[in-house]
């Protein structure tokens, strides 16, 4: 209070009433994604101007959709310890026969083995079956609900190794660094958050050695929708240095939650996801004093299949996960990663991808020609212009003396002329008409 102690260290304790300071100047919060919006607002009102950085490895969807829209800076470190290697994650079954083998491989090579279960209730029964599964096996339960003096007890004698099998709640989730223990079966996973997952896979793998995380679930056919894109989004994102990408897809599943308000995620039901950010992301600009440049989808009229087909992506939620990060590309460079990854995943998109991301790049050039509509027929592509087309008359006549009159001026709209095509050779047209573009958009 009177200034005198330059740092101050300590827990949800600074958020009472009681406690002053006199210059406050810097706020960290560490583990973020474990504070309350209240929490962090009440930080704030210790003084008006004092300068905030969070850290966390899974930032919840409210703090990362305002970093994305840029109402607060975020930095990533991507790069991760030296000589640590990706955690094999696997969904699996409940199967006694895969925890048995899990553990005892873990023991043979002198390691240690987290069990974690989704609530208090029933983790003496999970105990019980895993001493009988693995006599050998030293077995220690730990969780939030046990005397303060047992509970320390519990995980000392684990970080001392004088217990091989933890069995335990989320109370692991953080601050536990424990090398040797690289093996980790979550109970009934689909019943865990995407970050609590990362959070919980990142207490293992924390050594030289290879680690392993099996997410268990009692069926798998009996997933619902939102916990099978959780489970496959952890899986997927097993590469050390990829809690963005966990953060990023939480964010898809969750939705982005209030930014004046108490929620921390959650969809915006009344106008919908990305309408309600476009219009946020147009309202920060106009306060900064940036110009605003209202997006406009131009009409697209082809006559290309252009499609994903169900027999290049099976999976209908990923099918439409790409398909919203194809449409919503801002320039042609995103199409290419999107379709990178399609490739890295799928193996050499069949024709119809292939004009799909073809259309897709002729869609992203017509919104920055502020074109009404991109129609292909035949040998005829047209550009319709529009009155905030960047597109001057002069410009056009250049445009026309500068291709030879491949490209030219007919009334409200730029024609080109493409070669004919069928089959195979739709693509060389879309190529074309991709490439007419450019050279439009070239001279706004």
């Amino acid at each position: 209070r009177d200034g005198s102690i330059d740092v101050v260290i300590g827990t949800h304790r600074l958020l009472g009433r009681d406690v002053r300071f006199k210059r406050l100047g810097l706020l960290v919060i560490d583990e973020e994604q474990r504070f309350g919006v209240k929490q962090k607002e009440r930080f704030k009102k210790f003084k008006a101007e004092v300068e905030v950085l969070t850290l966390t490895a899974t930032p919840i969807p409210r703090t990362l959709h305002m970093s994305l829209l840029g109402l607060r800076e975020i930095s990533m470190i991507m790069t991760p310890p030296v000589d640590r290697l990706a955690v094999r994650t696997y969904i699996t079954r409940q199967s006694e026969a895969v925890i048995e083998e899990g553990v005892r491989r873990e023991l043979a090579r002198g390691g240690q083995v987290f069990y974690v279960v989704p609530r208090v209730q029933g983790i003496e029964e999970h105990a019980v079956r895993l001493r009988k599964l693995v006599p050998e096996a030293r077995v220690i339960v730990a969780h939030g609900q046990m005397p303060v003096e047992l509970l320390e007890q519990a995980m000392v004698d684990f970080v001392e190794h004088r217990g091989d099998v933890l069995v335990s709640t989320t109370i692991i989730e953080s601050g536990l660094d424990i090398p040797r223990a690289n093996t980790m079966f979550i109970a009934r996973a689909d019943m865990f958050g995407l970050a609590q997952l990362y959070q919980l896979r990142g207490r293992v793998g924390r050594s030289r050695l290879r680690a392993h995380c099996y997410l268990m679930v009692q069926a798998l056919e009996r997933l619902t929708p939102d916990a099978r894109r959780r489970l496959e989004a952890i899986q997927r994102h097993a590469e050390l240095g990829s809690g963005f990408n966990v953060a990023s897809q939480d964010l898809e599943i969750r939705g982005a939650g209030d930014l004046l308000g108490a929620r921390q995620s959650g969809y915006i039901q009344a106008i919908g996801f990305e309408a309600y950010a476009r219009i946020l992301a147009e309202a920060v600009a106009e306060l900064r004093g940036d110009p605003i440049l209202r997006e406009h989808d131009p009409e697209m009229v082809f006559d290309a299949p252009a499609y994903l087909p169900e027999s290049y992506v099976a999976d209908v939620g990923q099918r439409l996960d790409f398909y919203r990060r194809l449409s919503g590309a801002r320039d042609v460079d995103e199409i290419d990663e999107v379709m990178a990854e399609l490739i890295d995943r799928y193996g050499d998109p069949p024709l119809p991808a292939e004009h799909l991301a073809l259309v897709m790049s002729c869609k992203t050039y017509g919104r920055k020609l502020r074109a009404l509509a991109l129609e292909l027929a035949g040998t005829r592509f047209a550009v319709r212009l529009g009155p905030e087309t960047p597109l001057s008359a002069e410009a056009a006549v250049a445009l026309h003396r500068e291709t030879k009159g491949r490209l030219r001026l007919a009334g409200e709209r730029v024609v080109a002329t493409v070669p004919a095509a069928t089959g195979d050779d739709r693509s060389r047209q879309l190529r074309m008409c991709v490439k007419a573009l450019a050279e439009m958009v070239a001279r706004t």
